[in-house]
């Protein structure tokens, strides 16, 4: 459990654990959003799709994940306009 996060992974209801895997998925949605709606950090999230995924697409998530902007609100451009948290209530209500 990291330090930033109180709420323990094994505490998720599986409608949590399906949209965290979505929202870590979608390039827009930052991680900061996730732990806004969740409560997880990004060490968090990390273990959790570890755990929930093969090792095959575990991998190809972290692959994809590395180095991309759209996944940290502070690196993002300015010109960027995108609100990934009109996509994380959205998604949210779906669960």
């Amino acid at each position: 459990m990291s330090s930033k996060n109180p709420r323990p992974l094994s505490s998720l209801s599986a409608g949590d654990i399906s949209a965290v895997i979505q929202m870590a998925w979608e390039d827009r949605t930052t991680f900061e959003t996730i732990q806004e709606r969740v409560g997880l950090s990004e060490s968090d999230v990390i273990r959790l799709m570890r755990a929930e995924l093969s090792r095959g697409s575990f991998r190809l998530w972290r692959a994809r994940m590395k180095g991309r902007v759209t996944k940290h609100r502070a690196l993002r451009s300015p010109d960027m306009k995108f609100e990934d948290r009109w996509v994380a209530d959205h998604r949210r209500a779906n669960v």
